[in-house]
C-alpha cells in the first residue's frame, strides 16, 4: 500500500545511500530508516528525510517531540512538495517551532558548497518542469548559525535518486541531484 510519503521509497534511499557509501566515509544504512517523529529513536539520527510535506499532519506529541529534535541538533529535509502545498508545511512548522521564519535561500549558501561544489542548484522539477527555490530555517532565526531545516519547494530530488539507474530523467539532472542530496546528508552531520 503506498501513502503520498512512501512512493519514493526504498529505491530512493537505497540508490542515495550506494553513492553516499563510494564517495564519502559516511556509514549508511541502504535500507533507510521509516519512524514517527514521536519515536524516541528519531533522536538517534541526526537527519530526518520527509517526503510530502504538502499533505503532513502531525499529532501535538510529534509536533513537539520534532521541536525538541531540531533545537537539540537535528537536521530536517522537506522534498517534493509543489506550488500551495507550501502552506501546509508553513502552518504544520508553525506548531513545530511557532517562532521560526523560513529565509530563501540561494546558490551562495553553505549547504550547496559542502562536499560538491555544485554548478546548479535550480535544476528543473523531474515531472513539472518548474524552477526549485529552497528554503531553510535557521537556529534562533539567525543565518549565521546552523540552518536547522531545508525545504526544497518546487522540487522532487529523490524521485531524481529513484530512477537514476533506468535512464528515466538526463545524466546530468541525476548528477546534480545526488550532490545535492550528498551535500544535505554532509551538511546535517557536520553542523
Amino acid at each position: 500500500m503506498s501513502n503520498a510519503w512512501n512512493h519514493d521509497y526504498p529505491r530512493a534511499e537505497i540508490n542515495l545511500a550506494r553513492i553516499l557509501k563510494e564517495l564519502t566515509l559516511i556509514d549508511v544504512n541502504p535500507e533507510g530508516r521509516i519512524l514517527k517523529l514521536d519515536d524516541p529513536e528519531v533522536f538517534n539520527h541526526p537527519i530526518v528525510y520527509m517526503w510530502e510535506p504538502g499533505f503532513w499532519i502531525m499529532t501535538d506529541e510529534q509536533g513537539a517531540r520534532f521541536r525538541e529534535y531540531l533545537l537539540k541538533g537535528g537536521f530536517a529535509i522537506f522534498d517534493d512538495f509543489e506550488y500551495e502545498q507550501w502552506d501546509n508545511l508553513e502552518a504544520q512548522m508553525r506548531r513545530v517551532l511557532p517562532d521560526a521564519r523560513w529565509v530563501k535561500l540561494d546558490a551562495s549558501h553553505r549547504i550547496f558548497d559542502t562536499f560538491f561544489r555544485m554548478k546548479q542548484i535550480y535544476f528543473p522539477h523531474p515531472m513539472y518542469g518548474i524552477t526549485p527555490t529552497y528554503y531553510g530555517i535557521f537556529e534562533d532565526n539567525d543565518v549565521s548559525k546552523r540552518l536547522m531545516v531545508i525545504a526544497n519547494h518546487n522540487h522532487d530530488v529523490a524521485e531524481y535518486w529513484e530512477f537514476s539507474d533506468q535512464g528515466l530523467w538526463p545524466i546530468d539532472l541525476s548528477n546534480e541531484a545526488y550532490k545535492l542530496g550528498v551535500n544535505y546528508m554532509v551538511y546535517g552531520l557536520i553542523h
